[in-house]
């Protein structure tokens, strides 16, 4: 029997949350001023509660995530009425625990699932989108708290360029016209660089080892393999009829 398929857009699936990861990226690329790193965090805070029910994220991270709403809930509303650059590291530090809490169940949601589907691959590129978002948020906690500016000659950038930067190295791309001056914004970097190559590896593995055409599900020699058409005339000549 076939399964029934989700609806893109029920609460089920994991198309809004392709939605709600949009939206607090745009609202990340044109935020400039304090209140709307504060909407960029609660929105966040939103993005993930999504992600952990979708996912049906198990308990003890759903404890952690819960931690980390009320600091972040703290932190998003004393920056809106406060000032200073430690302030504003303490928000997009918790911005970036944030994205990094909800990737870890939805891999965990991805792992339990047998078949490829769109929510199988919605769910990774959500992953995705979130780690490169997480690491983001991480070079601006970086930029608030270290003395020198980020980028060196370029200052610390806005958070729009720390979102460039951050899918520019996710993906390996590397344009060149942003570059950390210095420790440790280089070694984040770097390993935002090996987690983005080692997310791709795992997730086409994942693909590879679950999806098979619909021909090769046929029939299947003992060695795992499907056999070839004039293989399976052959087998199909040997078989006895049955009786009606």
């Amino acid at each position: 029997m076939r399964a029934r398929r989700t609806p893109i857009w029920s609460a089920s699936s994991y198309g809004p949350l392709m939605l709600l990861i949009a939206g607090t990226y745009v609202i990340g690329t044109v935020a400039g001023h304090r209140w709307t790193v504060s909407l960029l965090l609660f929105a966040q805070i939103g993005t993930v509660w999504y992600a952990l029910r979708v996912s049906h994220a198990h308990p003890s991270l759903r404890v952690l995530a819960a931690v980390i709403f009320a600091l972040s809930l703290i932190a998003g509303g004393w920056n809106t009425f406060s000032h200073g650059r430690t302030l504003i590291g303490l928000v997009f530090f918790a911005g970036s625990l944030l994205y990094v809490v909800a990737p870890l169940s939805i891999i965990g949601d991805l792992g339990r699932r047998r078949h490829v589907d769109r929510e199988l691959m919605m769910g990774a590129l959500a992953t995705y989108l979130m780690l490169g978002m997480a690491f983001a948020f991480s070079y601006r906690c970086i930029a608030a708290f270290q003395a020198s500016p980020f980028f060196g000659e370029r200052g610390d950038g806005t958070l729009a360029d720390s979102l460039f930067y951050s899918f520019v190295t996710l993906t390996t791309t590397g344009y060149g016209d942003l570059v950390p001056a210095g420790n440790p914004g280089r070694t984040m970097a770097v390993l935002e660089a090996l987690l983005g190559q080692l997310f791709l590896v795992t997730a086409v593995a994942k693909v590879v080892n679950v999806w098979s055409p619909k021909g090769w599900r046929d029939e299947v020699h003992p060695s795992g393999m499907a056999p070839p058409a004039d293989d399976r005339t052959t087998v199909n000549a040997k078989l006895p009829a049955t009786e009606e």
